[in-house]
């Protein structure tokens, strides 16, 4: 009785989870279909806690509204905004394809499924930006270890 926690209610809202674990980062990926791989990416993010199974639905709905090819040889899979609701934190995953994966017609070898609590997608596409966006990136990606592209994407804020 005197030991109250106050923000039990805040707490269950949302889990505090780091927002890459080297188990959703698998590489060696083989070429699929667009829809099992989001289907795959989307439930490495449902296993780790990160979204609930619905949410894997509604980033099959927002590929078909319009694609999450970001060029680069990247495609960033999320759900629709109405799916905010089936996100428990925010998280990524990561599947490396080192000989490309047809999607829509491009050629992708990363693919980085994302799922962000609020306007936290915002924060996670700028750390996922300013990793891809360097020279060689992908090349480093491709050929790098699952520790290495762990380090890559991980972000800033993990402990």
């Amino acid at each position: 009785m005197f030991f109250q926690k106050k923000n039990k209610k805040e707490e269950s809202k949302v889990e505090k989870l780091a927002l890459l674990y080297p188990e959703n980062v698998r590489i060696g990926c083989k070429a699929d279909t667009k829809e099992n791989v989001i289907r795959t990416v989307g439930q490495m993010l449902v296993d780790a806690g990160y979204v609930n199974q619905s949410y894997v639905d509604a980033m099959l709905k927002r590929e078909e509204s319009f694609s999450t090819y970001m060029g680069n040889e990247l495609a960033l899979p999320h759900g629709v905004e109405e799916a905010k609701k089936d996100i428990k934190a925010s998280g990524i995953a990561v599947m490396v394809f080192p000989e490309g994966t047809d999607w829509g017609g491009e050629q992708v070898k990363v693919v980085v499924g994302i799922a962000g609590v609020g306007e936290e997608h915002l924060q996670i596409l700028s750390v996922i930006a300013e990793q891809m966006l360097e020279e060689g990136s992908v090349e480093r990606i491709t050929s790098g270890s699952v520790e290495d592209v762990y380090e890559m994407l991980k972000g800033g804020d993990e402990a």
